[in-house]
């Protein structure tokens, strides 16, 4: 039954970096609204590195 689990998982993880983005959008337009040059940047990379994590998700490594 490692089916469903492994989609489960996924499914969570998927979700967690969605949050992650959302959080990363909220901090950078806290940031923006408050004028803090450092705060945006670390959004920016923040964010980044949000996407760069997801790139598996939507490029999957298939197994030879």
């Amino acid at each position: 039954m490692a089916g469903p689990r492994l989609f489960f998982e996924r499914k969570c993880q998927i979700w967690g970096w969605i949050l992650f983005i959302a959080s990363a959008l909220l901090y950078g337009a806290a940031s923006i609204r408050a004028g803090d040059l450092l705060g945006i940047l670390g959004s920016l990379f923040f964010l980044v590195a949000c996407f760069v994590f997801l790139i598996p998700f939507i490029f999957p490594v298939r197994p030879d």
